[in-house]
């Protein structure tokens, strides 16, 4: 989850004074210069206050402002419009003697942005699938190209036209081009949803139609570029395929976009699709995914009193919901299937008590326990927090924390049998390496379930984002996407030429405990702490809370106790604030300032 700040920058202008000697004759008479009366300050806007009074919970009061949120009220809606065109008015009024500023500070914050003309490929099974932007259009195109043929094509640039000049031969093949999609919806592209078939023969996905404001759902083969006849929904909100892409399960909301019911269209049938099930309490929500080796389909049923998991068999979809899970309460639970096991990764509460963190749990698929018996995998640690795990056939990869302290560590699958719960170092976890000051670690869309090689993006105050694939059997890493600001670029690696000096450098990576990682060479995770400083401090609250203090500072322009300062602060649901690099701070490091964040 991104949180976007918008950040204005006072410009205190600076009064120079000056001395005017003149020489004048005795007898003449001095009249001393007039003076224009300063302008007066700009007054703020007063919106049009319309009292109204509301009661709940026997609590009755009266809101004046409540006309601006009834959007289907046609002349609030023209009066909110008048009212904005005063606050800008006045915003440029009191901002004026700032226009220098401002616009030095846009030229500055353009020049840095990344302007990426392709998502760096991501493989699954022989496709290597990746995102582009053609000259002067204004959407991407989703293509894709053989591994065996990309290892031949090498460029630094996006691969504009997918052809090889070696070869002579076009190796890219264009799955859907978002401006032809524009012309569909009126000029407007916005995808939701898109999922790829186990087979790659078909592409589904979800695009906003503005004009009744839902998703709709369309499928298209993918040889043929045709999109299929069926199935055609509206107010879709999830999908999933089975049968090995021979079809497909989607959701779709009713008239209050809650999603309630799941059907299954057959691909290239004429049979209408199938109601697999109806949820009619408007209190409960469904929402369903496959598990990463598509061998099930999860249904997850959630209200305010109660959740439940419930898995389809993805091989015979007609065959019914099993219920595998349920507890009090809305909680968050992902259920994945290994080898036979089901894992459910989850934060609902333990023997009755609320927790404030996952936890992993496994259940043979054949149990026949009722209700099932669900097995700690992990001993609970209160230092170690497990922030995320995901799964490939060979490994069990787990997002860690330890305060501060990010990690990613490997632990090789299949788990040992036993049935009591163990701690994380019985099972030699492997941790891989990170730079230093990481702040969030985000698991890759990693797709293909068979591969070794998992993908992430690790940020830090002092680093631009980077993309990393990890191969899991030997630990060796290789950035395949960060924008450089040094050089004002973005470095996108295609093939494997390229990232060869960098994995000639993390060949004879070791694997070693949390405690023994050590930060590779800055130069290589494109490090900006030679130039900014992030410094973590404990402060004290007004009511003694210690409350963690995470600062960033240019190492060149600070100055004591004259640096001017900006604070982010959020206290809600134990959210650890987003403390990535963001390239329009630099504009105010560069000038001295210190960027806190604090983690109330």
């Amino acid at each position: 989850m991104l949180r976007h700040l918008r950040t204005t920058v006072r410009h205190r202008s600076t009064i120079i004074f000056w001395h005017h000697h003149s020489h004048y004759h005795r007898s003449a008479k001095y009249n001393p210069p007039k003076t224009a009366n300063p302008p007066s300050p700009p007054k703020p806007p007063k919106a049009p206050q319309k009292p109204q009074t509301f009661t709940f919970h026997d609590v009755t009061w009266e809101d004046p402002y409540s006309w601006m949120s009834s959007l289907q009220d046609k002349v609030a809606m023209r009066h909110m419009d008048m009212y904005m065109e005063q606050e800008e008015k006045y915003t440029e009024a009191v901002m004026s003697d700032t226009e220098r500023l401002q616009t030095k500070l846009q030229s500055e914050m353009a020049s840095r942005l990344n302007f990426d003309l392709s998502t760096p490929p991501l493989r699954w099974g022989p496709w290597l699938y990746y995102r582009r932007v053609e000259e002067g259009k204004q959407y991407p195109v989703l293509c894709r190209r053989l591994a065996s043929l990309n290892e031949e094509f090498i460029s630094h640039k996006s691969p504009s036209s997918g052809f090889d000049f070696t070869s002579g031969k076009r190796i890219e093949q264009k799955l859907l081009d978002y401006n032809q999609e524009a012309e569909r919806f009126g000029g407007y592209a916005y995808e939701e949803l898109s999922e790829i078939s186990p087979d790659h023969k078909f592409l589904a996905y979800t695009m906003y139609d503005k004009d009744n404001d839902y998703f709709k759902l369309s499928v298209r083969n993918l040889n043929s570029g045709a999109l299929c006849s069926k199935p055609h929904a509206n107010r879709v909100s999830n999908l999933a395929w089975v049968k090995d892409g021979q079809a497909l399960l989607y959701v779709v909301t009713d008239e209050n976009k809650r999603p309630y019911r799941i059907y299954c269209s057959m691909i290239g049938s004429t049979d209408e699709d199938v109601l697999l099930l109806e949820e009619q309490d408007e209190n409960v929500y469904v929402n369903i995914r496959h598990t990463k080796d598509f061998h099930f389909v999860t249904v997850n049923t959630f209200s305010p009193t109660l959740s439940k998991v419930f898995l389809i068999n993805a091989a015979d979809p007609f065959s019914g919901m099993n219920l595998v899970w349920e507890s009090e309460g809305i909680v968050h639970c992902v259920l994945e299937h290994h080898q036979g096991y089901l894992y459910l990764f989850t934060d609902a509460p333990k023997d009755g008590q609320i927790i404030d963190s996952h936890y992993l749990l496994r259940s043979p698929v054949d149990s026949s326990s009722n209700p099932r018996i669900w097995e700690n995998v992990f001993i609970g640690d209160q230092n170690l927090v497990i922030e995320d795990v995901d799964f490939c056939n060979s490994h069990l990869v787990l997002i860690t924390r330890e305060g501060r302290k990010y990690g990613i560590c490997s632990v090789a699958l299949p788990l040992p049998g036993w049935k009591q719960a163990v701690h994380l170092r019985e099972l030699q976890p492997h941790f891989l390496p990170l730079p230093k000051h990481v702040c969030n670690i985000s698991p890759g869309p990693n797709y293909d379930y068979y591969s070794k090689t998992m993908r992430f993006t690790i940020s830090s105050p002092v680093m631009p984002d980077a993309v990393v694939d990890y191969d899991l059997s030997n630990g060796k890493w290789n950035i395949v996407q960060q924008q450089n600001m040094l050089h004002e670029r973005t470095r996108i690696l295609y093939g494997t030429a390229l990232s060869s000096a960098i994995a000639e450098k993390t060949t004879n990576v070791k694997f070693s405990s949390m405690n023994d990682v050590k930060s590779e060479d800055r130069n290589l995770w494109n490090d900006l702490s030679e130039f900014y400083a992030c410094e973590h401090h404990d402060v004290s609250s007004y009511d003694g809370a210690m409350v963690p203090l995470t600062i960033v500072y240019s190492r060149k322009n600070r100055k004591d106790n004259q640096s001017p300062g900006l604070l982010h602060g959020h206290g809600a649901y134990g959210e650890i604030l987003d403390k990535r690099w963001r390239s329009e701070l630099k504009s105010l490091l560069d000038r001295g300032w210190i960027v806190a964040y604090a983690d109330v």
